[in-house]
């Protein structure tokens, strides 16, 4: 009986952590972008007060998030390490899931990554062949 109420309890709490978890993530890079957007304003602000000149191309470029080049091989690699997780994830609930709505909790939850990494898979092979 006591054991039910454990995997009933994990039935409930492993999507509530889920949605915690990206609303975390969220917040921070919502606010990490905030605070990069003060810090231009401030720059601005500072080269304004000590007379320089401001020319569009220098408010572009502060404007500007810095970006990695793209490399050859970034999608297959997200591809690859998303259908690791989501593979990891579905293994995780059939090995470690007793009753039959956990399996399928975890083959769910596996699912999207696994997807996620097919997607990524198929633009890898296609911005190859162009």
């Amino acid at each position: 009986m006591e054991h039910a109420v454990q995997i009933e309890m994990l039935g409930i709490m492993v999507p509530i952590i889920f949605f915690i978890a990206i609303s975390i993530v969220l917040c921070v890079y919502f606010y990490l972008r905030h605070r990069t957007s003060q810090s231009v304003q401030e720059t601005v602000r500072t080269a304004i007060e000590q007379g320089q000149q401001l020319t569009p191309e220098i408010l572009e470029r502060l404007g500007q998030t810095p970006q990695r080049a793209k490399s050859e091989n970034s999608d297959l690699r997200r591809g690859v390490i998303l259908i690791a997780a989501g593979i990891g994830v579905a293994a995780i609930g059939a090995l470690a899931g007793e009753d039959e709505g956990t399996v399928r909790l975890f083959l769910t939850l596996g699912f999207l990554p696994f997807m996620v990494g097919i997607a990524y898979l198929g633009l890898w092979r296609f911005d190859r062949s162009e």
